[in-house]
């Protein structure tokens, strides 16, 4: 009975060693000259040798790299069920553009260039688009697709959640005209850097796609726009509304259906 006790003991201490590691780190941008923290989840199989897939998970409008953390806990407990590594920029109020106005804003160089420069050389990824995800929140909703449809040779999959996937109907909400100008006085740059005017630049298949949005979201009506051209031009892609306004609540239930959605795609290829 002892050595039965001693033997559970040791098996449950086997367990609680085997779990994902979380760290801040800040890596330098040379586009921006400057360091730019991020999050990075990597699961246990990966700190055993194996490489694994990759999420790139975008904050919104006045988050940080920590803002998907505090959302959704439990990211490192699906990091080991899935064996996803999972990673977390902070992209200030940047709207995750090169800034046609400001030099210092290279968010879209950073993401899909200089941060998976990063990944791919420090850590246990598996360095091909199959194995590359995307997707955040609200104005990371934006960056996400923007930034997949821009790259498409560097993700393949992209997803977003309460996206402001159109930002023309908000002309003077959350700094973007401090990275555009004016709307009056720039329109074609706003028309340039919404992310619904790169749709026409998509085919079926090139990207898996998945969408969603509250029905009581402030940006269900662009969002249903988005779900339409991608339709119209018989681009595949998943489109789900539920209940749920613009907020944690809704994200830390909508982010799963968006990993399982990159899960199956990671398993398929």
């Amino acid at each position: 009975m002892r050595n039965i006790l001693f033997s559970l003991l040791v098996l449950g201490c086997s367990f609680s060693a085997r779990a994902s590691r979380v760290d801040t780190i800040a890596i330098k941008s040379n586009s921006m000259d400057k360091m730019v923290k991020i999050v990075t989840i990597v699961p246990d199989v990966a700190m055993e040798g194996a490489r694994c897939p990759v999420v790139y998970l975008l904050h919104g409008y006045s988050g940080n790299h920590h803002t998907w953390i505090n959302i959704k806990p439990e990211l490192t407990t699906i990091a080991d069920r899935e064996g996803i590594i999972f990673i977390c920029p902070n992209g200030e109020n940047s709207w995750y553009w090169d800034s046609p106005k400001n030099p210092q804003v290279r968010y879209e160089t950073f993401i899909s260039s200089e941060l998976i420069d990063f990944a791919d050389s420090t850590l246990p990824t598996i360095s091909d688009r199959k194995a590359r995800a995307i997707t955040g929140l609200s104005m990371g909703g934006h960056g996400a697709l923007w930034n997949a449809i821009r790259h498409k040779n560097i993700f393949g999959a992209a997803g977003s959640t309460s996206g402001g996937v159109d930002i023309r109907p908000f002309p003077k909400n959350w700094q973007m005209k401090e990275q555009l100008g004016p709307l009056e006085q720039n329109k074609e740059v706003w028309d340039a850097h919404t992310v619904i005017n790169q749709v026409n630049t998509l085919k079926d298949g090139e990207l898996a796609l998945i969408i969603d949005c509250g029905s009581e979201d402030f940006f269900l009506e662009v969002n249903n726009k988005f779900h339409e051209q991608l339709t119209e031009r018989k681009i595949s892609h998943d489109y789900l509304t539920r209940p749920g306004a613009h907020n944690h609540v809704y994200w830390n239930n909508s982010i799963d259906y968006q990993i399982l959605f990159f899960s199956k795609y990671f398993n398929n290829k």
